[in-house]
């Protein structure tokens, strides 16, 4: 396809990233933390012009007192008056009185909110900027979409702007943080596309467990993309295009067309059982970070939970939840799901994750101060998650998870812990399971190591592979420098993960994976033949799951692992892995 394409005068371009979620999204980009986003649009009648009139006027006077304000501030600070000149720039922006004639003009013939009239006019003397060689000239189109935006701000302040639904949209940021993503209006994404992050990044993993396209490691010159644009985000081959097409277009719309006629055939399995070929059951559960999500997991057929991470519900509370709010939360999700039940890992801030004011961040988090460690140094706010997980059990089947455990010492503090939590319970008179099972997550090399230690301990165990895999191979997952390194289909992941399971059943006990290596259909047979007893997914990919499941035969899945077991280097592993996928369920890799 022509690289420089045509569509109404503009040049299709396009920028290649790491492609994190499948899917495609056509829509207006917006940008995460920028005010200079397109604003909604509705007609206004005639006796309304003379009242948006009025907003406008109101509104650029509000900005100039904000910007005079700034202006101050920065002085008082110490600034010298030539640094606050940038200001000063900003206020002969909102005095240009041939911009706001012509924002009333257009505001009186067309008859939409003086908001998307004004976004319109701004947005075309900010793309005329961007035309001119002068790189001085250029960048004051950033200066004019800083001003225009705390216009389009103060003019939203009105109630009738507020009325629809902000329209769905692309986002596009330079990352993603977990609570980030907790403000975020899920129902208008239509997909991601961010400047850093890797496959395993958290960015790209929400995009997977909401079923929509990501694309991660873009790089784009600073300027190119405009708030409002149209493009087409490409989440099977990782590409952002910008102005696309007619041919572009029609060439997406058939795509989406044979990903919504694969979409309908997955359908059909939402009731079936996950079975291999040969009938050996897998327990195929789904994986949450809020409790809403529980509908999700449930329409795709899945067998409960498998991994609640229960963090999010501290970033939405902004603080500690309390011992009711966390027991209610555990209660709803554990009785949604009964009788399949849910497992909650406990608390498991640090490396990426952080609480809102910060205090958990450390130069190399990943190596510091996070999951259960945090949990053992924090016993009161760790005995107030595990005495609310007790009594969530009254209300349905729930297990508990911890994370992060490196060896039996922790495992053994946070046992006891439990244990004081089920004596408080018991001489309250508060009911709970008093089978509840308990489990913790191998993600750890040492865990993995020390299983035949750690299972008589425990009734489980879940594999995270995403830290198992990036602190075996020394990988910092969230590095987009080092992705190409993280390598689930490592020969030393494989024999770790072999370990765990054989571990697992020879205590008696069950070994699933809950990281994303179960989602990939890909790792599907590999699973299957190292004995996995649990598959946890996010909520998107459990029919895709269910379907590779369904087309396996156990004893293959074993005959390749002994070959798999053999070999040195990835590449052979992942071919061995991408010939008997595709001979099974070659419909996902067309």
């Amino acid at each position: 396809m022509d690289p420089n394409a045509v569509t109404d005068g503009a040049i299709e371009r396009r920028f290649r990233g790491i492609a994190v979620s499948r899917g495609v999204a056509s829509g207006p980009l917006q940008f995460l933390g920028q005010q200079f986003q397109r604003p909604r649009t509705w007609p206004i009648e005639e006796g309304e012009v003379q009242a948006d009139e009025a907003r406008l006027h109101q509104a650029i006077s509000e900005t100039k007192e904000q910007i005079e304000r700034l202006k101050e501030k920065l002085l008082e600070r110490g600034a010298d008056h030539s640094e606050a000149r940038v200001f000063d720039a900003h206020l002969l922006v909102l005095e240009d009185q041939s911009v706001i004639n012509e924002v009333i003009g257009r505001l009186r013939e067309e008859r939409l909110n003086v908001d998307a009239v004004f976004f319109k006019v701004i947005r075309r003397y900010v793309d005329s900027l961007r035309q001119i060689e002068d790189p001085y000239l250029r960048e004051r189109a950033i200066d004019i979409e800083d001003v225009a935006g705390r216009v389009l701000k103060n003019l939203s302040s009105d109630e009738e702007a507020h009325a629809d639904e902000a329209p769905a949209h692309v986002l596009y940021a330079s990352d993603l943080t977990p609570s980030d993503t907790v403000g975020l209006d899920r129902a208008t994404l239509l997909g991601f596309a961010t400047e850093l992050g890797s496959f395993t990044s958290h960015t790209a993993i929400m995009a997977r467990a909401l079923g929509i396209p990501g694309v991660v490691g873009l790089e784009i010159p600073p300027g190119f993309l405009r708030s409002g644009q149209d493009v087409i985000l490409d989440g099977y081959n990782g590409v952002l295009i910008f102005n696309p097409s007619a041919v572009t277009l029609v060439e997406y719309d058939r795509l989406a067309s044979q990903q919504e006629a694969l979409t309908r055939r997955l359908d059909e399995l939402r009731e079936e059982p996950a079975l291999t070929a040969d009938g050996r059951s897998i327990v195929l559960s789904g994986n949450i970070e809020f409790g809403h999500e529980v509908a999700m997991v449930k329409r795709r057929g899945a067998e409960g939970v498998g991994l609640y991470r229960t963090e999010f519900l501290y970033f939405e509370q902004g603080c500690h939840p309390d011992e009711a709010q966390q027991t209610q939360a555990y209660g709803e999700v554990a009785a949604s799901v009964n009788p399949h039940g849910v497992i909650i890992r406990t608390l498991d801030v640090g490396a990426d994750k952080f609480y809102a004011d910060g205090r958990h961040a450390e130069p190399n988090p990943f190596l510091g101060w996070r999951g259960i460690r945090v949990s053992l140094a924090e016993t009161d706010v760790f005995k107030t998650q595990l005495r609310a997980c007790l009594r969530a059990s009254a209300q349905g089947r729930v297990r508990i998870m911890y994370p992060m455990i490196s060896g039996i010492e922790e495992l053994r503090q946070s046992n006891a812990l439990l244990d004081e939590c089920r004596e408080e319970l018991r001489s309250e008179g508060v009911a709970f399971d008093e089978d509840l099972e308990v489990g913790c997550m191998i993600e750890l090399p040492s865990a993995a190591i020390m299983a035949h230690q750690l299972a008589p301990e425990v009734d489980f165990f879940s594999v995270g592979t995403n830290d198992l895999i990036q602190y075996t191979i020394a990988v910092d997952r969230v590095n987009e420098r080092v992705a190409n390194l993280y390598q689930p289909g490592h020969p030393a992941i494989l024999r770790l993960i072999q370990m765990v399971v054989n571990a697992a059943h020879d205590h008696g006990i069950w070994a699933g994976v809950c990281g994303e290596m179960a989602g990939d259909p890909l790792f599907a047979p590999v699973l299957v033949g190292l004995g996995v007893d649990e598959l946890s997914v996010g909520p998107s990919q459990i029919l895709r799951v269910k379907h590779a499941l369904r087309h396996l035969d156990s004893g293959e899945c074993e005959a390749l692992v002994a070959d798999l077991i053999g070999l040195h280097t990835v590449d052979e592993i992942m071919q061995r892995c991408r010939d008997l996928a595709k001979r099974c369920y070659g419909d996902f890799y067309q």
